[in-house]
């Protein structure tokens, strides 16, 4: 039986493994639709506001009734998603505060899952879409057909390289000697390398070490600010091929360097050294 929704959600970016366990239980479970998981967070949504409301009411030791009933029917939907991790805090929570009668306890608990649940709403929330994803082509799949189709697509994805030179010149050997086998996306002005990451998510980074405007190096702290590329791979090309370089690049957290000219082979050996492969989900 299907179970219709309103909404859509980004399931990928729900997906990830942490410890909500919504990709655990997506894979085991091998009856729940994907429409019917999409009830199922529009239902939590609904609920946690109010679940939000109740955590903050037993923190500061003013919980009602009301509160108690709040944060049990969330544990209901939350079990039917999977997800231990709150399930198990929240039983907690409600025992110590009504079977054992220690609201201390029960404000304390209340107040170490408060913030990981609102990150956990916020994701789910985030996820929203108004219309069905345009990879969602069946909603009557289950799951964990859908992550299969998503592991599937994520082994067939071309990795991509961010290659950042003031150089036409460079940049386009760069992409002529990767783009058989990588996705290039290159940059000759590097002050634009924020908005770009606000777009693209590169799987490896080849920046040039001198340019007129920003150095490579005063890209790196740009790179890292982003909380997807902390250990994005860097390889610095550059002309300088001196320890001292070599140095400052390792210390400023690049893992290698090229030299220009570079030799392809060379390119790509390093490239294929460094570059991982990372979960789109």
């Amino acid at each position: 039986m299907i179970i219709e929704s309103d909404e859509y959600f980004h399931l990928p970016a729900l997906l990830k493994e942490d410890g909500s366990n919504i990709r655990k239980f997506a894979v085991a479970e091998i009856s729940v639709t994907v429409e019917e998981y999409f009830s199922k967070l529009s239902g939590f949504l609904v609920l946690a506001p109010d679940a939000e409301k109740a955590l903050t009411k037993f923190a500061s030791l003013s919980a009602e009734k009301e509160d108690y009933i709040s944060l049990d029917k969330m544990i209901t939907l939350l079990e039917s998603m999977g997800c231990d991790r709150f399930t198990i805090a929240f039983h907690s929570l409600l025992n110590a505060y009504g079977k054992l009668g220690n609201w201390k306890e029960a404000a304390a608990r209340a107040k170490q899952i408060a913030g990981d649940f609102n990150d956990f709403y916020l994701r789910i929330r985030a996820a929203r879409r108004n219309k069905k994803p345009d990879a969602l082509q069946d909603a009557t799949l289950t799951l964990n057909e859908f992550i299969r189709h998503l592991d599937d697509e994520e082994a067939n994805r071309r990795l991509l390289i961010l290659a950042v030179d003031d150089s036409p010149v460079i940049l386009q050997s760069v992409s002529s000697v990767l783009s058989t086998e990588y996705k290039v996306f290159t940059l000759p002005n590097p002050t634009k390398l924020e908005k770009v990451l606000q777009k693209l998510t590169p799987d490896l980074f080849l920046l040039d070490y001198r340019m007129p405007e920003i150095s490579g190096f005063d890209l790196v702290p740009i790179i890292r600010s982003f909380k997807e590329h902390k250990d994005t791979p860097i390889i610095f090309l550059t002309s300088e091929g001196t320890m001292d370089n070599v140095t400052a690049a390792i210390a400023l957290g690049a893992c290698d360097f090229a030299v220009k000219p570079f030799k392809p082979d060379t390119l790509h050996e390093k490239i294929a050294k460094h570059i991982v492969r990372k979960k789109l989900f």
